[in-house]
């Protein structure tokens, strides 16, 4: 239980990366488009997440309309995490948290596992310790929720997957993660950000085993969604 603890809370700290797999609707693309872009700063997006947060309430009541607050205060969270304003992304995430939470309490469902566990993988990231060690080994659990109730949740494959890839030595597991990884395109509902994600962590799980040649054209797929993407743009330049 030791090491499964240990691998969980570094894949926390380590994983560079998320995603969403249900489709969005379209007043919240802009936003989520805002942070993988890269093109905007945080302060810049924070118009583009409260008109999302306003078009929610406009268009949604009940655990949707939960769901969809809680993807915003996740979306806004990673702007300003990537920033490192860890302490200003803190509220989001946990108000992100507390409504997926809700609508677990009321009708539990794949999409709100998932953000439950996003949302609170980001707390852990930002810390103290002791809330990581206390609540890291949950990310997983509540990613295999998801699964139970969605087995194509690619966010929720994701995440069961990622530790294998971002994890440093001895925890990690490059070509178990590539596996994981190459399944989700073939056994899941994929979205544009998922393919990023995956994509790009197959690329980076080769470049750690040293074969540039074989990330290369993984990462020129995860380019192609997201041009300005900076993670991706890093990925790249490592290929040559």
């Amino acid at each position: 239980m030791r090491i499964l603890t240990i691998l969980l809370l570094i894949f926390v700290l380590f994983c560079p990366i998320n995603l969403m797999a249900q489709s969005l609707p379209q007043w919240l693309v802009p936003l989520r488009e805002a942070i993988y872009e890269h093109r905007l700063t945080a302060n810049q997006i924070v118009p583009v997440y409260n008109t999302a947060r306003a078009a929610a309430r406009e268009n949604l009541s009940g655990t949707a309309l939960d769901l969809a607050l809680s993807r915003c205060e996740f979306f806004m969270g990673r702007a300003l995490l990537f920033e490192e304003r860890n302490q200003q992304a803190r509220p989001h995430f946990a108000e992100g948290l507390r409504l997926a939470e809700g609508v677990i309490q009321t009708a539990p469902n794949a999409e709100a596992w998932v953000l439950r566990a996003e949302n609170l993988a980001h707390l852990c990231q930002i810390g103290p310790w002791s809330f990581t060690v206390a609540n890291g080994l949950d990310v997983d659990k509540f990613a295999k929720n998801a699964l139970n109730l969605n087995r194509r949740n690619a966010a929720a494959q994701y995440l069961v997957a990622a530790r294998w890839v971002f994890a440093p030595a001895p925890f990690h597991n490059h070509r178990r993660g590539i596996e994981m990884m190459e399944a989700i395109t073939r056994n899941s509902d994929m979205q544009k950000d998922d393919r990023f994600n995956v994509f790009s962590a197959i690329g980076y799980a080769y470049l750690q085993q040293n074969k540039p040649a074989e990330a290369r054209p993984w990462v020129l797929r995860a380019q192609e969604i997201y041009p300005s993407n900076k993670f991706a743009a890093e990925l790249l330049a490592k290929t040559n």
